[in-house]
């Protein structure tokens, strides 16, 4: 079973960059939690937290996109390399701003640019493993390694800044994910053997052209399922609290993200008969079905059950969209489109929450659950309208006059 992983880390560089990129992603999962428990323990104001989280957010996803199109260009090792100072800086400069009491705008700026200044790191790591890797099969479970990698970073990471915001200082939690994502970026940006090569252009360079109406829906069905996972989060918290077990959220979340760590693992070493956009789709579809029955289930026990079978499908749906954006996308706009898609993913888990909240407050955290069947719906439709001819493409083609550099050195093609 652990043949197909084997072979994938034995390319030169890949465990560690692999493993690198799970450390340097920690403050995915942990900033956002980090600062609404900050703010919310030294102002005591939920909304001025909500604010603060909101603006790190709107930064991240604003900026995501052009994150992808500037790595594709200048290549990782420089924008990893400007990320990680501008991300640390910010980042510190915010948690002083907030324990310092700063005055509106300063903590809501600096969060901005926080957002904005965080390194891409999971495109960035799958864009290794794509440049590294010429079999279809082993680029399969080198992103099924990535989908468990995840995970891990998801479960492990809000649990990491609780303990340690409410154990010791409210600061704690975002220091160290600021200390984890700094040290583990710029391990990343010196691994350069690994680092896909930069399209270097001059005056006659055709540039390659986006396959849009690929990325468009993806991006759509990407926005569902990150409303999908904002509400989620919501609803079960709701639902635990109406049941009088609040504290059971937590195990009934991590049912839903174990389910898709085993599916993850047991994906990566199964042989795909299946392209990779109807394997998006059956999963997509898969998560529809799942979710439908949350609504309707009684008691915490039977959820929790129907959310670890429904978190079965989320893993491998992830790899094959990835999979998918791979195989159809030229090599050197494939940080961007993975920015795109990854860039639809968190902006959706706001007005998700935010739905489900109300929903929740109006009648009850099991009607919230509906809020994530609209969306699961909304991205198997999303799904539904990719066209299969332009969901194929050669892997990383260039046109004619475009030059590429790796090692810091320039060839032509």
């Amino acid at each position: 079973m652990l043949t197909p992983y084997r072979r994938v880390f034995a390319h030169p560089g890949a465990a560690l960059f692999s493993a690198t990129g799970v450390v340097a992603r920690l403050p995915i999962s942990m900033t956002t939690l980090g600062i609404v428990l900050l703010v919310s323990a030294l102002s005591g104001s939920y909304a001025l937290a909500g604010q603060v989280t909101a603006a790190f957010i709107a930064g991240n996803a604003g900026f995501a996109v052009l994150h992808g199109r500037l790595t594709d260009r200048f290549g990782q090792t420089r924008v990893l390399s400007v990320d990680t100072v501008a991300f640390g800086l910010s980042s510190s400069l915010m948690v002083v701003a907030v324990t310092e009491g700063w005055s509106f705008p300063w903590p809501h700026l600096l969060a901005v640019v926080a957002g904005t200044a965080m390194p891409q790191v999971g495109t960035m790591v799958r864009a290794r493993w794509a440049h590294l890797l010429d079999d279809p099969a082993e680029r399969h479970t080198a992103f099924a390694v990535e989908g468990v990698a995840d995970e891990v970073v998801f479960v492990t990471g809000p649990a990491l800044v609780t303990v340690l915001a409410t154990s010791f200082a409210p600061q704690s939690g975002l220091v160290v994910a600021v200390v984890a994502g700094t040290l583990g970026s710029v391990a990343l940006a010196l691994q350069r053997r690994t680092a896909p090569p930069v399209q270097v252009r001059s005056a006659d360079t055709v540039r390659t052209p986006m396959p849009w109406r690929l990325i468009l829906p993806l991006a759509v069905g990407a926005l569902a399922l990150g409303s999908l996972f904002g509400a989620l989060e919501v609803a079960t918290v709701a639902l635990a609290e109406d049941e009088g077990r609040k504290v059971l959220s937590g195990l009934m979340l991590a049912a839903f993200s174990f389910g898709s760590l085993v599916a993850g693992v047991v994906a990566g070493t199964m042989t795909m008969r299946r392209t990779p956009l109807a394997r998006a789709r059956l999963g997509m579809t898969l998560l529809a079905v799942g979710t439908c029955a949350l609504p309707l289930l009684p008691g915490l026990l039977v959820v929790s059950v129907a959310l670890l079978l429904t978190g079965l499908a989320l893993a491998p749906t992830l790899i094959s969209l990835f999979s998918l954006i791979e195989g159809s996308v030229p090599s050197g706009r494939l940080n961007e489109a993975m920015g795109v898609v990854q860039t639809g993913m968190s902006a959706g888990i706001a007005p998700g929450a935010w739905g489900a909240g109300v929903v929740a407050d109006a009648s009850g955290g099991s009607a919230a659950y509906w809020v994530c069947v609209v969306a699961a719906v909304l991205a198997a439709l999303a799904g539904l309208t990719v066209r299969g001819d332009v969901a194929t493409g050669p892997r990383g083609y260039a046109r004619t006059g475009e030059h590429v550099d790796q090692l810091g050195g320039a060839e032509q093609l």
